[in-house]
């Protein structure tokens, strides 16, 4: 039983299968869906998971951190290392300024505790100095 192929025009034409003049030669256009690597796109994957939350949300509303969690588990390989770079210098300066800190605490504390010392020396003193008075 051969097979036929009916055309534009109506005309019922025999299917050679060994002709490859009508099969595609390139390889299929990738879709929006996904980009040239294979994975999903920026739009399709916030999509789905905002589909996912609306359907949480109707069905059970515990879900939804969960979900959340998941969604923040599925960008976080896109965007870690561009937000390692963002951070860098963020970061920098917290150190830098918890270093500056530091030294202005370690200094309030060395003027504190001057301050303790010299008001214990003159609290001795005085007492010393009554002490001798009741003596003499």
């Amino acid at each position: 039983m051969s097979k036929h192929k009916v055309g534009l025009n109506g005309a019922d034409e025999p299917v050679d299968h060994n002709d490859t003049s009508n099969l595609e030669t390139e390889a299929p256009s990738e879709t929006n869906s996904e980009t040239k690597s294979g994975s999903p796109n920026l739009m399709t994957v916030a999509t789905t998971i905002g589909v996912v939350v609306v359907g949480a949300a109707v069905l059970e509303a515990t879900l939804i951190p969960g979900i959340l969690v998941g969604a923040a588990a599925a960008f976080a390989p896109k965007f870690i290392p561009k937000l390692g770079e963002r951070m860098q210098p963020l970061f920098n300066s917290t150190v830098r300024g918890a270093c500056k800190l530091g030294r202005k605490a370690r200094s309030a504390y060395g003027e504190a505790q001057e301050r303790i010392h010299d008001i214990a020396a003159e609290v001795h003193a005085e007492e010393t100095q009554k002490a001798t008075e009741t003596v003499a």
